[in-house]
């Protein structure tokens, strides 16, 4: 019997195989860890910040909600959350310990200590009980995942029912030209500042493909449905640069 074809996966705007994707990824976000936040600042000229709010104010966090934050890096999501919530309780996870390193160190961190789980794993793959959240947030990272649509049925599986599947993604501009104006900044500038700021330019021009490599929000829209979630929409933020997709577990 013939061996089977090693399936393929994305890494940018290159084919690798599917089983040495998650180690490509880990080793981009090792590399940037330390300047993460500030190429955030730099790249989105600190418009991230109003995205994760807008993320925020449409989750509406309730008091004692408990949040699975996938990708969740630096924690900038969960110390948002748990600062709307007023009370809860927020799990950042990510492939990427270095990451989550980072994360700990910020003043954010001590503050809410205790309300804040910090744990390595991959989306694909949870280590946690059916059932187990109200929220699962998932920022700028799903594009990152080897198999969008497994992370998605996992965001399924660990949600209670009732719960809340939100996505802050980078997306696409409808209108083609200012599309256009945007590809050239991105991958003009952005992989430049990561040089002068992170001393890496591979790592961020990796990142600007894996943008255009993603679907559009019409397609991301159907796969969320595909994995189970009901009432799901999206908003686009700034014309489109970013998006935010939201579906329930009923």
């Amino acid at each position: 019997m013939a061996d089977e074809p090693e399936k393929k996966a994305h890494f940018g705007f290159s084919e690798v195989a599917e089983t040495e994707k998650a180690g490509l990824v880990q080793g981009v976000f090792q590399s940037v860890a330390s300047k993460y936040d500030v190429m955030n600042d730099a790249m989105s000229l600190g418009i991230h910040r109003l995205w994760k709010d807008a993320m925020m104010d449409w989750l509406a966090p309730r008091p004692d909600q408990r949040l699975l934050d996938v990708a969740g890096g630096t924690g900038d999501i969960s110390f948002r959350f748990l600062k709307r919530a007023g009370r809860g309780h927020a799990t950042v996870l990510d492939l990427t310990e270095p990451m989550l390193v980072a994360g700990r160190q910020r003043a954010e961190a001590a503050e809410m200590a205790e309300s804040l789980d910090w744990v390595v794993g991959d989306a694909m793959s949870l280590p946690f009980p059916a059932s187990s959240f109200d929220v699962y947030t998932i920022s700028f990272g799903i594009r990152n995942v080897t198999r969008p649509e497994v992370a998605l049925r996992e965001a399924h599986r660990v949600l209670k029912p009732g719960g809340r599947l939100m996505v802050l993604e980078f997306s696409r501009i409808p209108q083609p030209g200012l599309q256009k104006l945007y590809d050239l900044y991105s991958f003009n500038a952005i992989p430049a500042m990561g040089q002068a700021i992170a001393g890496d330019r591979d790592s961020y021009r990796y990142l600007v493909e894996s943008i255009r490599r993603f679907p559009d929000q019409e397609t991301f829209l159907e796969m969320v449905r595909e994995a189970g979630f009901e009432n799901a929409s999206y908003r686009n933020l700034s014309l489109g640069i970013a998006c935010l997709h939201s579906g329930w577990k009923i």
